[in-house]
C-alpha cells in the first residue's frame, strides 16, 4: 500500500461486496484509513494531536476521532490537497454568506458510486424495477456542486429509463410538465420513481391542492425523499406529508423511502421499508439501515460518549467512503438507535448541542 494513496483498493473492494464484506475487516480497514488520514490529511491530524489520539493510541474504530460537520466550512479536509479532488460538494449555505458554505473534496468518485448505487438499488428498486424516474430537483448543470444533484443524477442514468426527467429548472418547480408526466404515467398504468427534497413533495402537493388536482399512482410506482420538511406556507413533519402524499398522489406510504445523507458523507441511509416488502416482510419498525461499510454511534449530546440502544442523542458516524477527506463524522442529528439502523428524530440545538459546540471549539484551537 502507497501511503499517499491509502488502503483505496481495499476499501472499494470492501465497498463493493457490500453484503458479503466481513464485519471483522471494518476493523482492519478503519484502522488503517485512519493512519492514512492521519498522515495525509494535515488540518485533521492537528485535530487528533490535541485530543492525544494517533495510529499508534487507537485500538478499535470506535475511538477514531470524530469531526464535527461544521469544521468542513473552516479547512480543506482533504488527503494530498484539494487540488487532487475529483469533484468538490458543498453544503447549501448558511446565514452568513456563501462563503461559509461547508465543502467536501472527493479525490476519487469510484468510492461515491461504490457506496451509492447499489444501496439506492437495494432500498428503493430491491425489485430490480428500472422506473421512468421524474426527479423533482434540478439537473446537474444548475447544481454542479451539490452532492444530491449529483447523486440522482447518477441514479438516473444507471436505473432510469430514457425518458427520466429533471422538473426543477432555474425558474423553479416546472409543475405544468410534472402534472403531464403523472397523467401520463396514471393513464398508461405505467409506474414511475418520483425522487426529490421533501420540501420539493410538499411545494408539489400544495400546488396539487391549489388547483384540485388528485393522481393514484399505478402499481409499482415509489417515492424517495430526503431533507428537511418545509412547505411554502409553514413547516410540517414527516408524517404530515406522507398523509398528503397518499392523498394527492394515490401511493401507500409503504412506498415512500426517507434518505438520509450529507455533503459531508460519501454514504447514504435509506428507510427499510421497501427491502423488507421485498423479502416478503411486512416492516413493523420504519428505521435506516446502515450499510456494510459504515458505523453509527448515538452519542449523548453533552459528553459525546456512546449510548446504548433505545436512547436518544446525536448520531456520529464512521463511512469507509470518506477514504480521501475523515472517516469519522459528529453529526448534530438527533436520533435513536436499534438493532439494524437507527432513526432520524430531528436535530439539536440550543443546549442540546453542547457537546457539539465543545468539539467545534476544540476543532478550531487546533487550527490556529
Amino acid at each position: 500500500m502507497d501511503v499517499r494513496d491509502g488502503p483505496r483498493a481495499e476499501v472499494l473492494k470492501y465497498i463493493r461486496d457490500g453484503p458479503r464484506a466481513g464485519p471483522e475487516d471494518f476493523e482492519h480497514l478503519a484502522l488503517q484509513v485512519f493512519g492514512y488520514q492521519f498522515s495525509e490529511n494535515e488540518p485533521y491530524r492537528r485535530f487528533c494531536e490535541r485530543r492525544g489520539s494517533t495510529p499508534d493510541s487507537v485500538a478499535h474504530w470506535s475511538e477514531i476521532p470524530a469531526v464535527p460537520t461544521a469544521a468542513f466550512k473552516e479547512a480543506a479536509l482533504v488527503c494530498g490537497g484539494p487540488e487532487q479532488a475529483e469533484i468538490v460538494f458543498r453544503t447549501s449555505g448558511t446565514t452568513q454568506g456563501p462563503g461559509r458554505r461547508g465543502a467536501h473534496y472527493v479525490r476519487d468518485l469510484r468510492l461515491y458510486e461504490a457506496a451509492a448505487l447499489p444501496n439506492f438499488q437495494a432500498h428503493v428498486l430491491p425489485d430490480g424495477a428500472h422506473l421512468r424516474m421524474l426527479i423533482l430537483g434540478p439537473p446537474l448543470e444548475l447544481a454542479p456542486d451539490s452532492s444530491l444533484t449529483w447523486m440522482l443524477a447518477r441514479v438516473r442514468r444507471e436505473f432510469g429509463t430514457p425518458d427520466s426527467a429533471h422538473f426543477v429548472d432555474d425558474r423553479g418547480l416546472c409543475l405544468e410538465e410534472l402534472i403531464a408526466a403523472l397523467t401520463e404515467s396514471e393513464a398508461g398504468a405505467r409506474p414511475v420513481a418520483l425522487l426529490g427534497t421533501a420540501a420539493a413533495f410538499a411545494h408539489t402537493v400544495e400546488a396539487l391542492d391549489e388547483r384540485g388536482r388528485r393522481f393514484r399512482m399505478p402499481p409499482g410506482s415509489r417515492i424517495m425523499e430526503t431533507g428537511g420538511f418545509k412547505g411554502r406556507r409553514r413547516e410540517i413533519s414527516r408524517d404530515e406529508l406522507y398523509a398528503m402524499l397518499v392523498e394527492w398522489l394515490g401511493l401507500s406510504e409503504l412506498y415512500c423511502v426517507a434518505e438520509y445523507g450529507m455533503t459531508e458523507m460519501c454514504s447514504q441511509f435509506y428507510d427499510n421499508v421497501l427491502r423488507e416488502r421485498a423479502r416478503g416482510r411486512s416492516p413493523d419498525l420504519r428505521y435506516k439501515v446502515v450499510p456494510p461499510w459504515v458505523r453509527t454511534q448515538v452519542v449523548d449530546a453533552e459528553t459525546l460518549e456512546p449510548l446504548p440502544d433505545g436512547r436518544l442523542g446525536v448520531l456520529r458516524h464512521f463511512d469507509l467512503a470518506n477514504l480521501d477527506s475523515v472517516l469519522a463524522i459528529q453529526t448534530d442529528d438527533l436520533g435513536v438507535a436499534g438493532d439494524d439502523g437507527f432513526e432520524i428524530v430531528g436535530r439539536a440545538a440550543g443546549s442540546e448541542l453542547r457537546g457539539c459546540s465543545i468539539a467545534m471549539d476544540e476543532w478550531l484551537t487546533t487550527q490556529r
